[in-house]
């Protein structure tokens, strides 16, 4: 029976489980898998500084199915000759590795006209590519082999997350429900990054479109998608429904892995258009007041306690459009009218 890898709603279940303090034995019930495999999941996936992050243990988990398999035909004097022996008949890695499996389930099927008994050996083509590709340059053809490719190496496999690429699955603002426009709605926040010098330190800042209230999340793993969808998961979850609502953000590379947020957190994702900072006027606004604090050129701490005390004072402000309530009276009176 093949094995059932694990998916990213199994490992949004772990992460809570997780952070909720259960046993490995509780995660896997919740989960329907042995606790072993919870147990080696976390294991293997957590990150050295910041423990279990679900996005970040997704994606090793994707780079390592990724990875092309050991160099087993290298390894294997049996398989590298039947290899080689079929590569001069012009047989293809995939037309190589399937006769390969066919011989072995059949023991009685016979070897091919200039082949070699593989004695019930079988590899997939994934392993005959890094075998080939391995060997030294004029090998092939001494051997008389003429891939039909005619590369000396192999194509990279491309990763649609980088490279500057249009974001998959991209839902716009356009989209957005009625009520968040015009802010009768609380719950929908507007995201950003802002940058520290040279580029190579950053932070999250979320505002509550309604009330003006800021969250302030350092990024101390940097400033990769998994990195910050995993910061904007951990902190979101704790946020009451009432203020659950959606996140609007521009088309930067650090919001790759939305639908991963969106999954963990049940709040969906919207974004601006390109090069319209307008469309998020409030988080644009507050990003500018934060600078006061994080001046651009510097260095943006990871230190937490250092940015939620700048979130602190500046949602104590009172602020002429919420009636000169402080953000933080706007929030928590919305969330005391929300209970009674």
């Amino acid at each position: 029976m093949q094995r059932r890898v694990l998916t990213f709603h199994d490992r949004a279940e772990i992460g809570a489980g997780v952070q909720a303090k259960l046993t490995v034995r509780q995660i896997a019930e919740r989960i329907g898998r042995a606790p072993s495999v919870v147990s080696r999941e976390i294991r293997r996936n957590s990150t050295k500084t910041r423990g279990y992050r679900i996005v970040t243990a997704d994606e090793k988990a994707r780079k390592r199915r990724a990875r092309p398999q050991a160099r087993k035909v290298a390894a294997d004097p049996v398989l590298a000759a039947r290899v080689r022996a079929d590569l001069r008949r012009s047989r293809t890695p995939n037309q190589i590795a399937g006769r390969l499996r066919a011989e072995a389930d059949d023991r009685t099927r016979e070897v091919l006209p200039g082949s070699l008994d593989a004695e019930g050996r079988a590899v997939s083509h994934e392993a005959i590519y890094p075998y080939i590709y391995a060997l030294p340059k004029g090998e092939l053809a001494k051997a008389g082999i003429l891939l039909r490719s005619k590369r000396t190496r192999r194509k990279p496999r491309t990763d649609t997350c980088n490279g500057g690429a249009r974001i998959v699955g991209m839902v716009s603002i356009d989209d957005r429900p009625d009520g968040v426009d015009d802010r009768r709605v609380p719950g929908h926040w507007e995201g950003d990054l802002i940058i520290g010098a040279a580029g190579k330190s950053a932070a999250v800042t979320l505002v509550e479109r309604k009330t003006r209230f800021l969250i302030l999340l350092p990024l101390p793993e940097g400033r990769s998608s998994e990195a910050v969808v995993d910061t904007v998961i951990d902190h979101v979850r704790g946020l009451p429904q009432l203020m659950s609502g959606s996140i609007t953000w521009d088309q930067g590379p650090e919001m790759a892995q939305h639908a991963a947020l969106s999954v963990a957190t049940d709040m969906p994702v919207y974004f601006a258009h390109p090069r319209s900072p307008w469309e998020r006027g409030t988080n644009e606004n507050t990003n500018g007041l934060v600078r006061e604090y994080l001046p651009k050129g510097t260095q943006i701490t990871t230190h937490q306690p250092h940015l939620t005390a700048i979130a602190e004072e500046m949602n104590d402000r009172p602020r002429a459009t919420l009636g000169y309530l402080t953000p933080r009276e706007a929030f928590n009176r919305l969330l005391v009218a929300s209970t009674t």
